[in-house]
């Protein structure tokens, strides 16, 4: 059985792939990341993206497991190996459920399930035959208290990547893989003034004990915890990171 202790939040020497990339909480992830020694690829389905100094980019739709495969053999081929995997692709919407469509609950599934579930599949075999990995995905508090701004497909498909987390942490234990998720509250990026839109956000500071929305930043540092040898008796949790607006 492979056994990593705790150590400093370093990640000098580790290759992180990063999916959603080139959106908010993506784009400060891998500059936490590579802030701390990583070398980091980051994706997303724009075909151009500057994500930051020294940050590599690559195209692709994670919702393709075809293409999944042919990135992450790609960037093994390059790096020769992938230590960390952090899963933030996704979209959100509001429509009630009476209201919701077909395509609409597609789409959600789609990205926030299947991309997912695509880099997962791919990687964790090949984390447990190197007795090593840490795979995180980007779940939301949303997954338990029903959503303070989201419709019914992206909780349940939140819920759904806390179960599999759980899954893989399980299965990936005896062979050195770490499976967690983040459960964000609002944090303040280009999703969340979608999400609000004209209808706009409640006041931060009578919805939050904290007294405000997150900031990408506050997400970048939990996922540099949770991947990083400073949490290596961690593994199956769901962290929250809502400012206190959800409380275990």
């Amino acid at each position: 059985m492979a056994q990593h202790l705790s150590g400093p939040p370093s990640l000098e020497g580790q290759v992180a792939l990063i999916t959603g990339g080139a959106g908010g909480m993506g784009r400060a992830i891998a500059a936490a990341f590579k802030a701390a020694g990583a070398r980091v690829v980051a994706t997303d389905r724009a075909e151009h993206e500057d994500v930051g100094p020294g940050i590599q980019y690559r195209q692709y739709d994670v919702t393709s497991r075809a293409a999944t495969d042919k990135v992450v053999d790609a960037v093994i081929a390059e790096h020769g190996k992938v230590d960390i995997l952090v899963l933030c692709a996704g979209i959100i919407a509001r429509t009630p459920l009476g209201d919701s469509t077909d395509q609409e609950w597609d789409d959600i599934l789609s990205v926030n399930v299947n991309g997912v579930v695509n880099p997962t599949r791919k990687l964790f075999p090949l984390m447990c035959q190197r007795g090593f990995g840490k795979i995180l995905a980007a779940g939301s508090i949303a997954a338990k208290n029903g959503g303070v701004a989201s419709g019914p497909a992206y909780v349940a498909s939140k819920a759904a990547v806390h179960g599999l987390m759980r899954w893989i942490a399980k299965a990936g234990a005896p062979h050195g893989v770490y499976a967690n998720t983040l459960a964000p509250g609002p944090v303040e990026t280009a999703m969340w003034a979608n999400v609000t839109g004209s209808t706009g956000a409640p006041a931060a500071n009578a919805t939050v004990p904290l007294g405000r929305y997150g900031n990408a930043v506050d997400i970048a540092q939990a996922a540099l915890f949770l991947c990083s040898p400073a949490s290596n008796w961690i593994t199956g949790t769901s962290l929250d990171i809502s400012g206190g607006m959800w409380m275990d």
